[in-house]
């Protein structure tokens, strides 16, 4: 096993604007009639595609909906968020995470990313940061139907991996994934993938309990270190083959 390519989070691990999310959040549902909960927020909805969590919020208030209903709520939010990001002198990109993609660059390991935002909103906060052509590959709620904790969105990405670069061969667990939520460690871990957990929207001491490797901040994470932990895992294979 060799680590060939690094998938990252969007809303938690690159941009800070989880703030912005949960305010958008709550005035669909007050606009809906209904009352917000940081609570049911923080379960439903962290680590989760913005459909999900307003189908679980509103199943949870006795509301449900069809998907044509929802996918205007959805459309809703989304030209908010958009709107609310345009407004802002600088975007709230988490510290550390030009230094973390540099060490991933000098590597040379292909980037992707794997989000429940939409691929729009992605491609929109990267391409302000100047980002964009650092990712090989971007997964977004619109490509796939489930949402985290579901793997699908991690498996995409490395199919599309392979696609991209034909000598890579990269399979799940020759993948970094990075998270910063429960649900998102859970997804990546479900299709096979080490996790770095970052403590930006949970507790180190959470995180800890469920990632491969925890960091406070990204430009913590050791890669040269993780890397010789994906080659222990070769040469300990390949011993046992012998």
């Amino acid at each position: 096993m060799t680590l060939k390519a690094v998938l990252f989070d969007f809303n938690g691990v690159i941009i800070k604007d989880e703030a912005i999310h949960q305010q958008l959040i709550e005035e669909l549902l007050l606009q809906e009639n209904l009352r917000p909960s940081l609570e049911d927020y923080r379960e439903v909805c962290l680590g989760r595609s913005d459909r999900v969590c307003l189908r679980e919020l509103l199943k949870k208030r006795g509301r449900v909906v069809e998907e044509s209903y929802l996918t205007r709520l959805v459309n809703r939010k989304t030209e908010a968020y958009r709107t609310q990001l345009e407004a802002l002198p600088t975007l709230p990109i988490y510290p550390g995470l030009e230094d973390l993609i540099f060490k991933i660059r000098v590597a040379q390991l292909p980037m992707g990313v794997v989000s429940g935002a939409l691929r729009s909103e992605i491609e929109q906060v990267l391409n302000r940061a100047q980002l964009l052509s650092y990712f090989s590959v971007i997964v977004g709620s619109d490509d796939i139907k489930v949402s985290k904790p579901e793997p699908d969105g991690y498996l995409l990405a490395v199919e599309r991996l392979n696609q991209q670069y034909a000598d890579l061969k990269a399979t799940s667990s020759d993948c970094l994934a990075i998270e910063d939520t429960p649900a998102g460690i859970e997804a990546a871990k479900r299709a096979g993938m080490q996790v770095v957990g970052v403590a930006n929207t949970y507790p180190f001491h959470m995180l800890q309990r469920q990632a491969n490797w925890t960091v406070d901040y990204l430009n913590e994470l050791e890669l040269d270190r993780v890397q010789e932990v994906y080659s222990r895992s070769t040469a300990q294979l390949e011993v046992r083959e012998c």
